[in-house]
């Protein structure tokens, strides 16, 4: 018995020692000095055979040989780096451009395997200074007070004068516009927040201001125009005496910027009447928002240069500039219908335009940069805008849904007490408090200097998401209510904008395929780009030297999340460290016990399918789920600190967390499913899920306290709603729904005794309005409290009654599509068959020249050769 306590003692030191060793993160040297004293002491003191003591010694040499630094490089890096080399997946400019845009924050520590709490919890909680505040109590409830959705899509097909002038008086579109220009100079929350109270009263608002905001001539002029530029347009973008649009997608690229046809050529040409070395362009974009209005049109293209007038090269690539849309040769004004939300956007083309190169942004020496400088401001610009327009818009969703399942009544109840319409709610507010954590977090840092690009990314897809998530589920509790348009319908105009953002600036198909994971492996991953850096390096001394550090680094961080991932799933991450000893300690350590294990789901991936990875998309999208379900609920656990960790709360933080990494769970289990190579994801399984998969979604009782709280006016639920317009005036569906959710709540008692002398036959009708009669009759409330009642039901009877229209109301519809019709067919009276588009023509001319240049090439190279054996003749004759 003690022999085998003894063996027992042995195998904890050397297995738990080393579990305990990796799990740490205790460097190479340290761990192999603890390895060797822990042999020493068992071939001392043990009780091994020779042939087991001589196998641990040599394992210990192969631990040992790693140490040797030069040995290390000369026996083992070399040959690796050799192999890595030819290993490396092909990669083109612009996705190397795309990769390299921002920077790593939060995201990496959760690629890590072992995230710092103490990076994301230093963070302060963002704050509006007192001059953002103002500007979000004042001209911003005014604007939304201005604002009626069927009158801007059904009546006008536009905001109203007296709403335009109000916002280039109040400069909406200058918020991210520096002071000294004459902007607002707010901060990304500040930008958030407005955009967020706009999006929950009208789409068509939030979408015309959240554009100039974010991806526009501004910004890109911030960033890289030339203070020139600067004076010239920030000004007047700030007044609104410029309107400004950007031009990005062509009808053959897409999202697929390598792909443009869009073309300038570097040529000799007339402006102001002098002759000048300039650019001729020609393009065809759509989807253009404030396209139709513009006076400033930012415009991406292909920049050539056959004939060599700036340069030795030919072709410089995508290319920003800025021309002002009354330029010879632009063509803007006509519109899309972005599905009935009338918002201005529309094609925009330009034939033969001619500008000076001064018109690039940031001048000449920005020349085939703008596809880096999109890059970088979309690492940005996409974690704000849309998320925030998806969040603005919930929040207004879970405000009208609480109170109207309150009071909207079937089966003399209300149908908030049903168990189906409650799932829907809970869904509804758990998926709002999500989106606002993540728009308050993620604002918050870049606010602090944070470029955060794959955190964007995730903002961008997993909001808009959960904004169609949202939109479904609150036009099925309100039924027929949100189908029939009109006036009184504040859910569909919803309902139809959530395509919108789901396409824009990056569709999501490709954002969670391709983006989210494509682009963290590589930025957040700790060794994998330092890795790629040194095998591209042509020093190679020095890039030997580099991978060597990296790859050895990558090692021991793969060892490490092994322990870590089989350990934490092993003790439920019951002893892993977590920054706070609160009710949602819990969750920091879910997180931790995940991170683990992505980390190291995500090395084998790479490591065993390499470049093929990007190509299995599948995979890709699924590890990129787990990744953002991680991102999510950290946002979700920040954003419960920095509203003061209300007790009131706990019930959303928990649905979020528990939701989220529920997801976690079951897109890893889907990632092993799937994976191809099947040892690998046997053995992968059996670190990952050593006990199965053991996370359980929220529970039915969850479901029943989150009901509660967005049902009754509490300060939970105006909490969850704090960014919405919620003013209480007669054009505010959200006003009056709170006004008539808070009176229900009064008229409880009433209708109570209703209830009870309906039971005891005082009154016979079964109609709430003719009970009211009778039970005042009856005396069973008092003439005060039947007029009480009476005031009540009216207003619930305005909130549920829906719209209806004269046969005639329906005609302007045939008119318009037959303008459309007419519009698609002809531009100035020219068919679109009779001639290619401008871009495509203008690739012709450009591939004509190419010959050309090509032909010159081939004539001069044999006009040479003709030389040099002229030449040979007379020497040979000589």
């Amino acid at each position: 018995m003690s022999g085998l306590i003894v063996s027992l003692f042995w195998f904890l030191l050397f297995v738990g020692g080393g579990i305990a060793l990796a799990y740490n993160r205790i460097d190479l040297r340290t761990s192999t000095v603890a390895t060797g004293i822990a042999l020493l002491a068992y071939t001392i003191f043990g009780s091994g055979g020779f042939f087991w003591l001589l196998l641990l010694w040599l394992l210990f040499a192969v631990m040992v040989a790693p140490n040797l630094a030069q040995f290390r490089r000369e026996k083992i890096t070399t040959p690796l780096l050799e192999i890595y080399r030819t290993m490396l997946p092909s990669m083109s400019d612009t996705e190397r451009e795309a990769l390299e845009a921002g920077n790593v924050w939060w995201d990496g520590e959760l690629f890590s395997g072992a995230p710092n709490w103490d990076r994301l919890m230093s963070f302060p909680a963002p704050q509006l200074s007192e001059e953002e505040q103002a500007f979000f109590d004042g001209p911003c409830e005014e604007l939304c007070a201005m604002l009626d959705e069927w009158e801007i899509s059904h009546e006008l097909g536009d905001m109203p004068q007296h709403a335009w002038q109000f916002i280039k008086k109040h400069k909406f579109f200058a918020m991210i516009i520096p002071k000294q220009y004459g902007g607002l100079g707010f901060s990304s929350h500040a930008n958030a927040m407005v955009i967020m109270k706009l999006a929950s009263h009208s789409t068509a608002a939030s979408s015309t201001i959240g554009v100039p905001n974010s991806l526009g001539p501004a910004e890109l002029l911030l960033h890289y125009g030339t203070e020139e530029q600067k004076q010239h347009y920030l000004p007047g973008l700030a007044t609104a005496d410029e309107i400004p649009c950007f031009a990005l997608t062509s009808p053959q690229a897409g999202s697929d910027a390598a792909a443009l046809i869009d073309s300038g050529v570097v040529c000799k040409g007339k402006w102001n009447g002098k002759q000048i070395t300039g650019i001729r362009l020609n393009w065809d974009k759509r989807y253009i928002t404030l396209a139709p209005v513009a006076t400033v049109l930012g415009l991406a293209f292909k920049l050539y240069d056959p004939d060599h007038l700036i340069g030795d090269r030919e072709e410089y690539g995508i290319t920003a500039a800025l021309i002002p849309t009354d330029t010879p040769g632009v063509t803007v004004g006509r519109r899309h219908d972005p599905l009935n939300i009338a918002f201005l956007n529309g094609p925009t083309s330009g034939e033969d335009v001619f500008v000076p190169l001064d018109y690039i942004i940031g001048g000449q020496e920005m020349a085939g940069k703008g596809w880096k400088m999109l890059v970088e401001l979309l690492s940005v610009g996409r974690a704000i805008t849309l998320p925030s327009i998806s969040a603005g818009g919930s929040q207004a969703a879970i405000y009208a849904a609480g109170a109207y399942t309150q009071i909207r009544r079937q089966f003399n109840m209300p149908i908030a007490k049903f168990d189906g319409i409650g799932e829907a709610l809970t869904r509804i507010a758990g998926h709002t408090y999500i989106m606002n954590a993540a728009v308050s977090v993620t604002s918050g840092a870049i606010d602090q200097g944070e470029k955060p690009a794959v955190p964007a990314a995730i903002l961008k897809y997993h909001c808009t998401e959960m904004g169609r998530k949202v939109a479904n589920d609150t036009m099925d509790v309100h039924g027929g209510k949100a189908i029939m348009m009109g006036p009184k319908n504040y859910v569909g105009r919803g309902y139809m904008a959530t395509p919108i953002a789901i396409t824009v600036e990056g569709a999501n198909i490709l954002t969670r395929s391709l983006i989210i994971f494509g682009q963290g492996a590589m930025r957040c991953h700790p060794f994998v780009l330092r890795e790629l850096h040194a095998a591209q390096d042509e020093n190679r001394e020095r890039g030997l030297n580099e991978f060597d550090a990296a790859l050895f680094g990558h090692i021991g961080y793969a060892i490490s999340n092994l322990a870590r991932s089989f350990f934490l799933a092993l003790t439920h991450a019951k002893f892993s460290t977590v920054p706070l000893n609160t009710p949602t300690r819990r969750y920091y350590q879910n997180i931790n016990r995940y991170s683990a294990a992505f980390a190291l789901a995500a090395d084998f991936a790479m490591l065993t399918l390499g470049g093929k990875l990007k190509q299995k998309e599948l995979l890709s999208a699924r590890l990129g789920d787990v990744f953002s379900s991680m991102y999510l609920a950290s946002t979700v656990l920040k954003h419960f600190e920095n509203q003061g960790r209300r007790a009131t709360d706990l019930p959303l933080v928990e649905w979020s967390v528990r939701m989220l990494m529920y997801h976690a769970q079951e897109q890893l289990h889907s990632f092993l499913r799937n994976f191809p190579n099947r040892p690998v994801a046997f053995f992968l399984r059996c670190f990952i899920f050593p006990r199965g998969r053991t996370y359980s979604a929220p529970s039915d009782e969850l479901v029943k306290k989150i009901v509660d709280l967005v049902t009754r006016p509490g300060e939970a639920r105006e909490r969850l709603s704090r960014q919405a317009y919620t003013t209480l005036e007669p054009g505010n569906p959200l006003g009056l729904l709170q006004e008539a959710l808070e009176l229900s709540e009064q008229m409880a008692p009433l209708e109570r005794k209703l209830k009870q002398s309906r039971q005891e036959g005082l009154i016979r009708s079964d109609y709430l309005g003719h009970q009211i009669g009778e039970a005042e009759t009856a005396e069973v409330i008092t003439k005060s409290e039947a007029k009480d009642l009476r005031i009540y039901h009216q207003k619930v009877m305005n909130l549920l009654a829906v719209d209806d229209f004269a046969p005639d109301e329906f005609g302007r519809s045939g008119a318009r599509g037959k303008a459309a019709s007419r519009g698609a067919n002809a531009v100035d009276g020219k068919t679109r068959a009779a001639a290619k588009p401008p871009a495509q023509k203008a690739a012709a001319k450009i591939k004509g020249a190419k010959k050309k240049t090509v032909s010159k090439k081939k004539t001069a190279k044999r006009a040479s050769g003709a030389k040099t054996t002229a030449k040979k003749k007379a020497s040979r004759q000589r």
